[in-house]
């Protein structure tokens, strides 16, 4: 179904849909000063309903927004067995729009050095995010434009929790390591059902995202359910979840490192200061 489709009800639920996500994804740029003057973003598509959901949103913001900036949409395709190569190049040619599909076959590259049966996970995040970093450099992207949601976001912070030991997540804002890329995740603010919902009126061509079948991501999968399990039987709590990963208290964990706890004294007068005044 096409939103031309759509009964006189229906547009009125897609319209409230449509202007949710415009302004979660507006407000996100606002809080963390994602797109400034002159910027050139590259928004990085997988196929998925969430990267398309980026592009489109951007594109409608972009039409309205203050400042002026421009869109380069890029794919990377890996090289995956089962990948079909043809179905962004296009979509993307109907669309006003600048696009490049960067080839780089880092599948093959993880093949031969993950011995079987063990995650490819790490390794192909460093090549695709390698690949990434270089091409935006190669065409002058001062922001690089990811699709990830306020759902991958929480999962990520369990994940690590789980799997990693770590308290972190995914930041909407990030300097690389090098300091010559700045990531952006305009839409940190939203939820994954809006943007599945959005996808499926909106009728974006999508791309299977299970084609390597990693061990992460069946983890992240569980991780999900579980979520979806909480929110099921408490309405809010991943609106909870969400609110506590950007209002952290570091006093209150464990970390030395966010906090001194090694040289904390007490402020206040000594017990003989204490009589002293007492007795005076």
């Amino acid at each position: 179904m096409t939103v031309a489709e759509l009964s006189k009800k229906q547009k009125t639920e897609f319209n409230k849909l449509q202007k949710r996500l415009r302004r979660h994804v507006g407000k996100a740029i606002e809080d963390y000063n994602m797109i400034e003057e002159g910027d050139r973003v590259m928004v990085c598509l997988s196929g998925g309903k969430d990267s398309y959901g980026m592009l489109d949103i951007l594109m409608n913001l972009r039409q309205s927004a203050p400042i002026n900036f421009e869109l380069v949409a890029v794919n990377l395709d890996q090289k995956q067995p089962g990948f079909p190569e043809e179905v962004l190049p296009k979509y993307l040619s109907s669309l006003d729009v600048e696009y490049h599909i960067l080839e780089k076959d880092t599948y093959s590259i993880v093949k031969s050095v993950v011995p079987e049966g063990k995650t490819t996970c790490g390794l192909c995040s460093r090549l695709r995010r390698g690949s990434l970093y270089g091409f935006a450099e190669q065409i002058g992207a001062t922001k690089i434009a990811l699709g990830h949601h306020r759902d991958d976001i929480i999962e990520t912070l369990f994940l690590n929790m789980f799997f990693a030991g770590k308290l972190k997540a995914m930041p909407p804002k990030l300097l690389s390591d090098d300091k010559q890329n700045i990531v952006i995740r305009p839409m940190a603010y939203c939820k994954e059902a809006d943007l599945a919902a959005y996808a499926e009126i909106k009728g974006f061509p999508i791309i299977p995202c299970n084609l390597c079948g990693s061990q992460e991501n069946l983890q992240r999968q569980n991780i999900k359910q579980m979520l979806q399990d909480w929110e099921k039987q408490f309405p809010g709590r991943l609106d909870s979840i969400f609110t506590a990963i950007g209002n952290v208290a570091p006093s209150q964990l464990t970390d030395g490192e966010l906090f001194d706890f090694r040289t904390l004294k007490l402020e206040r007068p000594s017990l003989e200061k204490i009589r002293a005044i007492n007795l005076g």
